[in-house]
């Protein structure tokens, strides 16, 4: 008899699939409440996705080259990487920020270095991406003052903010404060971006970082949509209209090998996400829509015979498409080994652009739609996130579920299960623990000088020294006051940063108010 046949997920695959597999009902149609063939009625025909390229290393200036280059090349939109002490809080000066500045992404203290990041680029004539989290309030404000020193009207730029705190405490560790304040900061965001800056995705809820870490294609979408609902329940709570706010939330989903998998997945997670919302008060149909953007598999990247990873990122960015992603960063194939070179990041839009222009994928929507098994497997994929969902429920939701260690638990189980099976010859891993190779030839790989550090260092040097002391001191004194009284603390970071105020210390003014989470 033959061997049984799983996804990564465990869901048992057939040998064949027939009509009856499929779930009863006609599926709705594009465009239309649940969303699960897509959230456009003529998707690509009408507008391609957003073809970015996740991009920061180094300085703001030598970022600035690499974002010129890349929209000489064709992306449609910009992607910010930062570095770890930009990530957590901390200036480039600051002792933790040793042997980390410009590291794995841009160092940004003030904005001086935003200034000098988007130099030569209008910021109302791209659409910028953040992956920013614990400071993601900081940079959008650093954001929006200069939107508004180049004569932009805030009312028209465009981008996101990851701004998912929740998955940090469970999957990738660049939090501050406890999960209580840093929910509070990202609803004065909602609220804040409501008024100013409406079309702004304000939160990009994220699946990615949590499949990074090893979880299964269920898990992600079980423990991200489980995120997104908190974020909203916040929101209510805080007396915010979700017909309002819910259009500008966002998601964030990996892609990986399992093709088929990957596609059921972004139509199951559209429609769940349309019945949450519906079940939380949403009657636009526009604050019911799951809109994502993708980055394929970091995880699913190989040091060994790394040039089969243009094949791999290939295979992850047809799911993506396949399943309807609004935008789409594809990985060079050098990232196992460091940044991306210049080449492979060229290798890796050039990917994107070949599926868009070449593939036939996006000429009609939804094209497996129909398909016994993908229609069988979107059930699948969608019965087995909502039993883990309600597990979650039951314990009172995420952030209850994260303090109890219920999610992180989940996500080590699942990554220690593959891992298993990579070693024990169960999941074949090409050119790893099957058709290996004795000798590699040398691939280039894309280093950061240490010198950064000193450069960014004098910046903040010369700042302070040129800055209103006394004028950075009233107003990080007054963010301290409304940290403390509740009021929404946005204006205040917004007219700090104007004002020269760094990153590190508006982080270290909230973490004197709110503490710091261990």
């Amino acid at each position: 008899m033959p061997e049984e046949k799983y996804t990564d997920s465990g869901i048992l695959i057939k040998p064949v699939y027939h009509s009856s597999d499929i779930p009863a009902g006609e599926p709705a149609q594009p465009g239309a409440f649940p969303f699960t063939r897509g959230v456009q009625p003529d998707m690509y025909r009408g507008k391609l996705w957003t073809m970015r390229q996740y991009a920061g290393f180094s300085t703001a200036e030598e970022s600035n080259k690499r974002y010129h280059y890349l929209l000489s090349q064709g992306v449609s939109g910009l992607s910010v990487a930062f570095d770890l002490p930009t990530q957590i809080g901390y200036d480039s000066d600051h002792a933790l920020a040793e042997g980390e500045v410009g590291k794995v992404g841009v160092a940004i203290d003030s904005i001086e270095d935003m200034q000098t990041l988007f130099h030569g680029i209008r910021l109302d004539e791209v659409s910028t991406s953040m992956t920013i989290n614990a400071t993601g309030f900081i940079l959008l404000s650093l954001y929006a003052a200069l939107a508004k020193q180049q004569g932009a009207d805030l009312k028209k730029i465009s981008g996101t903010i990851q701004n998912d705190i929740l998955k940090e405490y469970a999957a990738r560790g660049t939090y501050i404060y406890p999960p209580k304040p840093s929910m509070r900061i990202i609803t004065d965001i909602f609220e804040w971006c409501s008024r100013e800056v409406p079309k702004w995705n304000t939160i990009s809820i994220s699946g990615y970082h949590i499949r990074e870490a090893g979880s299964t294609a269920v898990q992600e979408v079980a423990f991200t949509l489980s995120n997104g609902k908190a974020y909203v329940q916040a929101a209510l709570e805080k007396g915010l209209d979700i017909n309002v706010f819910g259009k500008r939330l966002s998601f964030f989903f990996n892609a990986h090998n399992n093709l088929f998998e990957e596609v059921a997945k972004f139509r199951a997670a559209r429609k769940m996400w349309a019945s949450i919302m519906k079940e939380l008060g949403a009657t636009d149909p526009k604050a019911m829509m799951l809109r994502f953007h993708t980055q394929t598999g970091g995880s699913t990247l190989t040091a060994q015979q790394p040039l089969n990873n243009i094949s791999r990122v290939t295979i992850q960015t047809m799911a993506a498409v396949l399943g309807g992603t609004q935008s789409l960063h594809t990985n060079g194939y050098d990232e196992a080994l460091s940044l991306p070179t210049e080449e492979a990041a060229r290798i890796a839009l050039r990917t994107q652009q070949i599926v868009a222009f070449e593939s036939g994928a996006p000429d009609t929507v939804d094209p497996l739609a129909g398909s016994y098994y993908v229609e069988a497997l979107t059930a699948e994929v969608e019965q087995a996130a909502w039993q883990l969902m309600e597990k979650i429920d039951a314990m009172g939701g995420s952030v209850s579920a994260i303090e109890e260690g219920f999610i992180q638990d989940e996500i080590a189980r699942s990554a220690y299960e593959y891992q298993q099976h990579i070693e024990s010859g169960e999941k074949i891993i090409v050119g790893v623990n099957k058709f290996q190779v004795s000798q590699e030839a040398p691939i280039p790989v894309f280093k950061i000088d240490d010198s950064i550090r000193l450069v960014q260092s004098e910046k903040l040097r010369k700042l302070r020294q040129d800055r209103d002391q006394a004028t950075c001191d009233r107003l990080l004194n007054q963010l301290r006051d409304k940290a403390v009284t509740g009021e929404n603390m946005m204006p205040t970071v917004v007219e700090a940063v104007e004002n020269k105020s760094t990153l590190g210390e508006i982080a270290d003014t909230l973490r004197n108010v709110f503490g710091e989470y261990r």
